[in-house]
């Protein structure tokens, strides 16, 4: 979940800075904005740029939101393990080492992200750490590295650049609308100004992206069901039945639908 929340934050902040630049081309080149085809056409460039951009800064900015220390050399006998096992899940994958990262937090948690299956990240907190056994922590490390191998980032990307192209294109097209309407009924003839019109495209925007991470979540959420079976793969059924467990009963009751995946009754919280 964090990887998601950091991906769709960092795309909206970028679509926002993408909008001026694409206003700024209006202006500079003197595009007709009530061309459809041009605008959806360009609507699809900052979209797609916006959410590859997202992509790319998706390492650099996990790392620092949450502080989280890459571990170059093993400094204790938890993060000697943590390399092992990440690196014996990755190559029974048939990924790349991740870098793997510890971050200081009380919560049950990690997340992996990178554009590159073999250039990844996979982070754990220290919640995780103190409160999992290493059954339970190697299958959250299997769910992880499932992301990565399913290539559920780039997946998500191309996802996120559709909605993006639909929501940059929306919120001209109804901006333009408004505009049209104002020239129509003013007797000058005068529409929106460049700062008006700007100003309720970028609202548009951030309504339209707001509702449009609704979808991008249910996406990821089928995608968190397929690297729960993919981390049982990697470290066993029964760890990944633990690990799903022991957060449902800590913090994480949202995961009902991946315990009944696994045939958990989320009343008795036995194998069926």
């Amino acid at each position: 979940m964090k990887r998601i929340v950091l991906f769709l934050a960092t795309n909206l902040a970028v679509i926002l800075v993408l909008s001026i630049v694409l206003n700024l081309v209006y202006t500079m080149f003197g595009i007709n904005r009530s061309s459809m085809g041009g605008l959806l056409v360009l609507a699809a460039v900052f979209g797609f740029g916006g959410s590859l951009i997202s992509l790319f800064m998706s390492k650099w900015m996990a790392l620092r939101s949450t502080g989280a220390q890459v571990i170059e050399q093993p400094r204790n006998a938890t993060e000697k393990w943590l390399l092992d096992t990440v690196a014996r899940q990755a190559q029974s994958a048939g990924i790349g080492m991740p870098q793997v990262a510890i971050y200081n937090a009380p919560d049950m948690n990690a997340f992996a992200t990178g554009a590159n299956r073999n250039n990844a990240l996979v982070a754990v907190s220290t919640g995780l750490l103190n409160n999992m056994n290493a059954d339970e922590a190697e299958a959250v490390l299997g769910h992880e590295i499932s992301h990565v191998a399913n290539g559920d980032m780039i997946t998500l990307t191309l996802i996120q650049g559709v909605v993006n192209t639909f929501v940059i294109f929306l919120a001209r097209l109804i901006a333009g609308a408004i505009d049209n309407v104002m020239r129509n009924n003013n007797e000058e003839g005068q529409g929106l100004g460049g700062f008006a019109y700007m100003g309720i495209v970028m609202v548009l925007e951030m309504v339209f992206g707001v509702l449009a991470s609704v979808i991008v979540m249910w996406f990821s959420r089928q995608r968190e069901y397929r690297a729960d079976a993919g981390g049982a793969n990697l470290a066993g059924r029964q760890k990944m039945i633990a690990a799903l467990q022991r957060l449902q009963n800590n913090m994480e009751p949202q995961l009902e639908g991946s315990l009944m995946a696994f045939g958990i009754s989320g009343k008795h919280g036995v194998a069926e």
